[in-house]
């Protein structure tokens, strides 16, 4: 005959027993901690029996260790609010004379526009003029002692510290951080390809023609573009780069025609199996390539300095630098690999 199992009492009331009596007892340490120190009888010493103090108080934060704060508080005073008939934008203060960067997709199709400073105070603009080519426009306002911003020379490097500052959505005067993710990025979003610093603080619309920033508050770019699948910010920036922003500003300043750089060649990129870069199709007589004696069928991989994989790469490259300037070149000629110097002339045609 099988023996049946020996049913097991459940011990579930053992448990909550249990549970009481520890919960009871905690209870009562804790009721103790809380109103004894009230409730000693007078000449009863019950400092032996309290939890001895301890210091909670935060330490104060040493200087230079809020960097973002620090920036932010240099740029403020240097960013503007932009009030089109089509919608909003942001602006840099370039010269305190009552001279504002932005983009220039920002003012298309204005000639006035309304200027909010950072103090509130509300004035009419009048737009100088733009530089399509690398998205950069230049307004003009009735006012002098304006605080200007610093805008650097240099070339921001990868991984520092970034940040935006602009009015996303309308919002003024907001301030996001990141890094920079790229420099030199190719950036075909506009009427033709640009070199573009890429940032990953956040960029919103509104935030176009604002400032991205050093830790040091100086202006590294003008914010212009975010690539989305949204509508939204994806962590994906692009501003110009700060030196070719002022020059372009310059040249609106100035009252004078605004001049791209010309190479002289046409290309396409490189599918086939081995080095990327831009394989030059045509040579445009009369050009700083044909002068360099540029051929059909060269590879161009480098461009002072700054790695080529495609035409785009190519045409923004030459659209950072002035007419004028002479380039390094580095490009494959059967099979060989040699850097050819070259002068860039004037941008008549649409080639590189």
């Amino acid at each position: 005959m099988t023996q049946e199992p020996t049913p097991q009492k459940p011990r579930l009331q053992g448990w909550l027993s249990a549970l009481m009596f520890f919960a009871a007892v905690a209870l009562l340490v804790a009721g103790i901690m809380w109103v004894y120190p009230d409730s000693s009888p007078e000449g009863v010493d019950a400092t032996t029996t309290t939890a001895p103090e301890v210091d909670v108080t935060l330490p104060s934060t040493p200087v230079g260790n809020e960097p973002v704060a620090d920036a932010a508080e240099v740029i403020l005073p240097s960013v503007v609010h932009i009030q089109t008939q089509e919608g909003v934008g942001s602006g840099v203060i370039y010269d305190s004379d009552g001279l504002i960067i932005t983009a220039a997709h920002v003012v298309e199709g204005s000639d006035t526009v309304r200027i909010r400073f950072s103090d509130g105070e509300q004035v009419s603009g009048t737009v100088l003029g733009t530089a399509e080519e690398v998205d950069i426009a230049v307004i003009e306002v009735d006012r002098d002692g304006l605080p200007t911003a610093t805008f650097s020379q240099e070339k921001p490097r990868v991984g520092q510290m970034a940040i935006a500052v602009g009015s996303p959505w309308g919002l003024e005067s907001t301030v996001t951080s990141g890094i920079i993710s790229a420099v030199d990025q190719t950036n075909c979003a506009i009427d033709t390809c640009a070199s573009m610093v890429q940032t990953d603080a956040a960029i919103n619309p509104g935030n176009s023609g604002g400032a991205l920033v050093d830790r040091a508050g100086q202006v590294v770019g003008i914010n212009v573009s975010i690539f989305s699948t949204s509508g939204a910010n994806d962590g994906v920036g692009f501003a110009v780069p700060a030196d070719i922003a002022t020059t372009y500003a310059d040249g609106i300043i100035s009252g004078e025609p605004i001049e791209t750089a010309f190479l002289g060649v046409q290309a396409d990129d490189v599918n086939t199996e081995g080095q990327a870069g831009a394989e030059i199709t045509v040579i445009v007589a009369d050009s700083g390539a044909e002068d360099a004696e540029l051929q059909v069928g060269d590879v161009i991989v480098g461009f002072d300095g700054v790695p080529i994989r495609g035409f785009g790469d190519l045409v923004a490259q030459v659209r950072s630098h002035q007419p004028g300037e002479t380039v390094d070149i580095l490009l494959i000629r059967g099979g060989e690999e040699t850097s050819i110097q070259v002068t860039l002339g004037v941008n008549t045609e649409e080639v590189g």
